[in-house]
């Protein structure tokens, strides 16, 4: 029956309507023949009317076309619908009164009206009992999603009336925080505790949870998804209330496109049951830590628990929402956890850091990453990324920090840019210190590099999703550059692997998969969202790619290692490279030559500075002080 039904096209279900509604016409003047007359009178009386009936079915034909009622499907009959249908009683009821007094038959007025009543309560009768017979099909017939709803607010039962008349979902009860909800129905659906999830799903057969709380802080929902998903449960959000228009909106945001979706390939996360051991029961400090890396880097430090996490940021509000997030999390442990302000460039700050807190691990975060903006200003950037890292990695070599670990970019290798310039320039101080300083001493210095960061700030994903909320059109740079991408979990939990298992002085490379075109990454966005992308080959779709260009210092493509050899470790995402670095002096003289440029801000020098002393730099073309168009980054 179910397969008869979904084969059906939409004129035959029009037809059917059409049906429906002329089969009601002859029922409904019986019945209002027999409220006004006797059974025997009535039934006279329709017989009497049935030259005319014809004639009536006709125009009714005509007038459920005209109106549209026919096309309506079951699921949007709504209050438009009904005072479509509303119209259409009174139309009919107009044309028996004209019918019958042009066949010399003339009706009671009460009876016309008594028959456009009735034919109205029918029509809207046979779609509800229609609709329910038709969703009682698609139950039967197809496996359904059993839902939790956590939330029983307004958007719970916004969401719970929407799903009333889903094919696929079933919502089955609510579970809420507030305790004067809890053992009532609401929607006829039961509120229970949140204590007791793990009894309701085990009773229920729940399939998901569904989180409809828009009004608590991302750190609380956060921490409730999580504790969720370790009980085995899909978890997803909801938006707020004012964001959902209609039902249709409603379902369709119950999955919400995360930036993982469009990496292309399964993403790697290794069960964290290995390389616990450098950081349990440690004192960690992590550098940049209200960053995209630096955030996930403490929360997944966080679950080998630590002894203490130092969260070390410049950015005053970045800070604040890591370290609140981090303290709801580590909630009923021991570990404590220290917000301080500062800069890693700042030599007598980070010596009294490393030393009040004795740290033992340090993993080095603190970066500007945005190609374009590090470009246009490449003596704050070689100042951050070079000069801090130099004095960071000095300081705790100094302080005998068991692990340092430098978090670096595909953008270091042959760099055409200034960032990762700057970001070479941080592996070749690391390097020296790690193999002259550090090993005598059996610290364990090392560096991990790979490419793009999916969802990251200022990544290409947000920036396609931001540019899509405004309509159009998603920019990209050139038809085919590509990146290497990986999600910000995956890349965390392989590079704190990597710091595990290393030894000293490696430069680890994470396998990034194969490159992904920036193109076909705009397009899956796009499609994502519901849109079509348009095009010659598409003229009519909705939202536009425009290629505006390469930047200054953009590559089409990205390399992992300078010598193209990877050596493989332990684990099968984890490589290391051999890589030659400077020798102690030449490092000395490179970054003296660009203190002195920074000193004097001559940005000339700085990048003499860098092409003397990077192997493959090659300057772009256009430099900032030549081309100050914005446009926005594909990394």
């Amino acid at each position: 029956m179910l397969n008869l039904l979904k084969s059906l096209s939409r004129t035959q279900k029009r037809n059917i309507l059409i049906a429906i509604d002329t089969g009601l016409i002859p029922a409904a003047l019986l019945f209002a023949f027999s409220l006004n007359l006797s059974t025997q009178t009535a039934w006279d009386s329709f017989v009497t009317y049935l030259p005319v009936l014809p004639y009536m079915l006709v125009v009714a034909v005509a007038l459920s076309l005209w109106l549209c009622i026919s096309t309506s499907t079951l699921n949007d009959y709504d209050t438009g619908s009904i005072g479509r249908t509303g119209v259409f009683s009174c139309l009919l009821a107009m044309t028996s009164t004209l019918l019958t007094a042009a066949a010399n038959m003339p009706l009671p007025l009460s009876t016309q009206i008594t028959f456009g009543i009735s034919f109205f309560v029918f029509s809207i009768m046979s779609r509800a009992i229609l609709l329910q017979v038709v969703l009682a099909l698609y139950r039967k017939g197809t496996d359904r999603c059993r839902v939790l709803i956590y939330g029983a607010g307004t958007t719970g039962m916004q969401l719970v009336s929407a799903l009333r008349s889903h094919e696929q979902i079933e919502p089955v009860a609510f579970v809420d925080d507030n305790q004067a909800l809890q053992g009532v129905s609401v929607l006829r659906l039961p509120v229970y505790s949140p204590v007791r999830i793990a009894e309701i799903v085990a009773e229920g057969r729940i399939d998901r949870v569904l989180l409809a709380i828009p009004s608590q802080s991302h750190p609380k929902q956060m921490q409730i998804a999580r504790r969720l998903q370790k009980m085995g449960l899909e978890v997803q959000t909801l938006p707020s209330f004012s964001q959902l228009i209609g039902e249709e909106a409603l379902v369709d945001k119950l999955t919400p496109v995360n930036a993982r979706n469009f990496l292309g390939r399964d993403e790697v996360m290794t069960p964290q049951d290995g390389g616990g051991e450098a950081y349990v029961g440690r004192r960690v400090l992590i550098s940049g830590a209200g960053g995209s890396i630096g955030s996930e880097l403490s929360r997944q430090v966080l679950e080998y628990h630590p002894k203490k996490i130092v969260l070390y940021e410049l950015s005053e509000l970045a800070l604040y929402q890591i370290h609140q997030e981090l303290t709801q999390l580590a909630e009923g442990s021991d570990i404590e956890i220290v917000p301080l302000l500062g800069s890693v460039t700042d030599a007598r700050q980070v010596r009294r850091v490393l030393a009040d807190h004795e740290i033992e691990v340090v993993l080095h975060a603190a970066a500007y990453k945005h190609v374009p903006l590090v470009e246009y200003n490449p003596l704050a950037g070689l100042a951050n990324n070079a000069l801090g890292t130099q004095t960071l990695v000095t300081e705790a070599a100094e302080a005998g920090v068991e692990r340092f670990m430098l978090i670096s970019s595909d953008k270091a290798v042959r760099p055409t840019n200034m960032m990762g310039a700057s970001k070479r320039l941080a592996e070749l101080v690391v390097q020296d210190i790690a193999n002259r300083v550090a090993a005598p001493k059996g610290l364990k210095f090392s560096i991990v590099r790979f490419g793009n960061v999916l969802g990251s700030s200022g990544s290409v994903v947000p920036l396609f999703q931001e540019q899509l909320r405004r309509g159009g059109p998603l920019t990209v740079t050139h038809r085919d550059v590509s990146r290497f991408f990986m999600t910000v979990q995956e890349a965390v939990n392989l590079v704190l692997r990597a710091g595990s298992m290393a030894k000293g002085g490696e430069v680890f490379v994470l396998d990034m998969g194969k490159p992904v075109k920036i193109e076909q990454l705009a397009r899956q966005v796009i499609e994502s969202a519901g849109f079509t992308v348009r095009d010659v080959h598409n003229p009519d779709g909705d939202i536009e790619i425009e290629f505006t260009g390469l930047r200054p210092g953009e590559k089409m493509t990205e390399e992992l290692t300078l010598s193209g050899t990877q050596v493989g470790t332990g684990h099968k995402k984890i490589f290391f490279t051999n890589e030659e670095g400077l020798s102690e002096i030449e490092v000395a003289s490179a970054m003296r030559s660009l203190r002195h440029a920074l000193a004097a801000s001559d940005e000339a020098a700085a990048r003499a500075t860098v092409k003397r002393w990077v192997e493959g730099y090659s300057a772009p073309k256009e430099t900032a002080g030549e081309n100050r168009e914005f446009i926005a980054p594909v990394s």
